[in-house]
């Protein structure tokens, strides 16, 4: 019987056994380490391909290949040389017979081990598979998949976001691994950097504090060891991008001082070494540049927001969630759109939320905290003309449907957009109660608010077509099962050239604690 890792966390830590259980807690030896995870329900690949494998950032002709050599992959350091060669190859077929591209690429210490490799010179719009050899091992054989040029006639993705190793298992990714999904986007918090100490909620207490490079490390490595999160990857190219909880629990990247800085740089650093990125710059460290636009032909415009690296401190009267730079950079953006579906990948959520009728904002972490700003760029859509603006969003361990308008305490301001947050991963959110008393008053305090439901666990998948954008909200029945069924909860529609959501007839009887009849 598969054991349900929250339950015997919280066993542990009563019983005050949880050094004997947490893998992530000090004096274990690596072995221990992974003794600990795998009765966590935790396993890896044969080694040194241990974390798998992963494709990213899919364009036309191209796509970067990842995979780290971790042949013990809870230790602070590998007992590795210090640079690795490791090959790579690309295939038309899965038994990669049909070869179009191979090469080498060097695994250095200094990455953790880790290879990406940007692959040029791909058809658009062509299913590949590929492998990693290293060290007289290959690896397991990853799909991946180019973008399309020219004229689309649908996109299918799917979003996921907040998956806490310590509260559950990662059924919603083996879900997603097996939907027929052309990319993944995930919205954040991808690790979290606190773990249980014991209590009744394995949430309710922060472990010891995550702050060095190996810390961080082994924080992704833990992750990593649930089978479904790899297949995910394995299955599917992914766009990224994070929220706080990479690195630290609501923090603004321009604050803190000097250590604060070194953690930010070391958690900056681990990020990179564990994810499919191509970085914008010359160099992905010490700060990565996640924000970007990419089209999947003519029907997507995708475009990728950083909204944790250039924030400033909230409530501010000049306060930015995007910098300077990044909010110039949006604007051109939306001058320079296409005329396609516009999808913005948003790590927190866009839209005001109230706690109830004349309410404060529940939390300022969000765009909440940025009014002027969020005023300014919603403002811009509006002012561009630009249309079929849809907005996905993470964070809130809940799913929420929402109009998006210039100014939300004006019902008669202009709607320019839809906004879809998504249930987390495996991320506790609130107590059905609370749901159930809150939900309304959420509803009754934001006029935009059209839907809330937070009992639940899973990701979305968006489909979208010349005439319609579809959501449909996948949900796992239970997070403590890794074999969990995945069913849609419900579905919402955003017509072509009409600003507005409306909820499918046919699932709109689906639980829910707050819907805008």
């Amino acid at each position: 019987m598969t054991l349900d890792r929250r339950t015997l966390l919280k066993a542990a830590g009563a019983a005050g056994a949880l050094n004997t259980v947490w893998p992530l807690s000090a004096g274990l030896s690596p072995a221990q380490a992974r003794e600990a995870a795998e009765a966590l329900g935790a396993d890896y690949d044969p080694a040194p391909f241990t974390l798998g494998v992963a494709s990213g950032d899919p364009q036309p002709g191209s796509v970067v290949l990842w995979t780290r050599l971790a042949p013990e992959p809870l230790a602070a350091e590998q007992r590795l040389p210090e640079v690795v060669a490791v090959a790579w190859v690309v295939a038309e077929d899965q038994a990669l017979s049909r070869v179009v591209a191979r090469g080498s690429a060097p695994a250095s210490a200094t990455l953790g081990h880790s290879v990406h490799v940007p692959v040029q010179g791909l058809a658009a719009g062509r299913t590949y598979w590929y492998a990693f050899s290293a060290l007289g091992k290959t690896s397991r054989v990853g799909r991946t998949r180019t973008a399309p040029s020219g004229t689309v006639s649908r996109v299918r993705f799917a979003a996921a976001n907040c998956q806490a190793f310590h509260d559950g298992y990662y059924a919603a990714h083996r879900g997603i691994a097996r939907e027929d999904v052309d990319f993944v986007v995930h919205l954040g918090d991808y690790i979290y950097e606190h773990g249980p100490v014991g209590g009744d909620h394995v949430r309710d207490h922060e472990g010891p504090a995550v702050l060095t490079l190996a810390d961080y490390r082994r924080r992704h490595a833990l992750y990593k060891g649930d089978a479904s999160l790899r297949e995910a990857h394995a299955a599917h190219p992914w766009f990224l991008t994070w929220d706080d909880h990479e690195v630290a629990n609501d923090y603004s990247g321009t604050g803190g001082g000097a250590p604060f800085l070194q953690r930010r740089a070391a958690a900056y650093q681990a990020w990179y070494e564990n994810m499919p990125h191509r970085d914008g710059g010359e160099s992905a460290l010490p700060d990565p540049v996640l924000h970007r636009t990419r089209r999947w032909g003519n029907l997507l415009e995708l475009t990728v927001l950083d909204l944790r690296s250039y924030r400033s401190a909230q409530n501010l009267a000049d306060g930015t969630i995007l910098g300077a730079e990044q909010k110039g950079w949006l604007k051109g953006t939306i001058d320079r759109a296409p005329d396609s579906w516009h999808v913005w990948a948003n790590s927190i959520m866009l839209s005001q939320l109230r706690g109830r009728p004349g309410g404060s904002y529940m939390f300022t972490d969000q765009w909440d905290g940025f009014l002027a700003e969020r005023k300014e760029i919603l403002g811009h859509v509006h002012s561009s003309g630009l249309e079929d603006l849809v907005v996905v969003t993470g964070d809130w361990h809940s799913a929420f449907v929402d109009d998006l308008r210039v100014d939300f305490d004006d019902t008669s301001s202009p709607l320019v957009g839809t906004e879809f947050t998504a249930h987390s991963v495996t991320s506790g959110g609130y107590a059905a109660d609370w749901n159930t008393a809150n939900g309304p008053l959420m509803g009754r305090g934001n006029p935009h608010l059209k839907y809330f439901e937070g009992n639940r666990y899973g990701y979305d998948v968006y489909e979208l077509t010349p005439e319609r954008f579809t959501t449909r909200m996948r949900v796992i029945a239970d997070r403590r099962d890794p074999l969990s069924p995945v069913t849609t909860l419900t579905s919402f529609h955003v017509d072509r050239g009409r600003t507005g959501s409306y909820e499918d007839p046919a699932t709109k009887g689906s639980p829910a604690q707050w819907r805008r009849d």
